[in-house]
């Protein structure tokens, strides 16, 4: 015999509708009323927050589990700035030559500039400039 009673929640349009329905509502209510709750044998309702928010969360079509080239968990984001190492090294993060579609082996020319650095892919002719 079950201890809870188990019940089907709505998903997708239906369940975006409905919370734009119950607008003014607490978001507990909503998820009640979205059918996101289990009921014990005493009749109390408990809400399960968590799985009406990763509902919404699907509905609007949002993936959080996506990660770049759909390879790997992700890492940190590039944040376009990196700085000399101790060893005067310059490193560039996987996250550049990932956007970039590098593959390894991949060799550059290095053009020094007045306040720049700028990599030229040796065999790649650039024709923007």
């Amino acid at each position: 015999m079950s201890k809870t009673k188990q019940t089907t929640p709505l998903t997708g349009q239906a369940l975006l509708d409905k919370v734009r329905q119950l607008e003014h509502e607490p978001k507990e209510e909503k998820a009640k009323a979205c059918g996101y709750y289990t009921e014990t044998k005493n009749g109390v309702k408990r809400v399960n927050m968590m799985k009406f928010l990763n509902a919404l969360i699907d509905a609007e079509g949002i993936d959080l589990d996506s990660s770049p080239n759909g390879k790997g968990k992700g890492g940190r984001s590039a944040s376009y700035r990196i700085s000399v190492q101790n060893n005067n090294n310059l490193l560039i993060g996987a996250a550049y030559t990932r956007q970039m579609g590098l593959e390894p082996g991949t060799e550059f020319k290095i053009v020094l500039g007045r306040k720049h650095i700028k990599l030229e892919e040796i065999g790649f002719e650039d024709d923007e400039e």
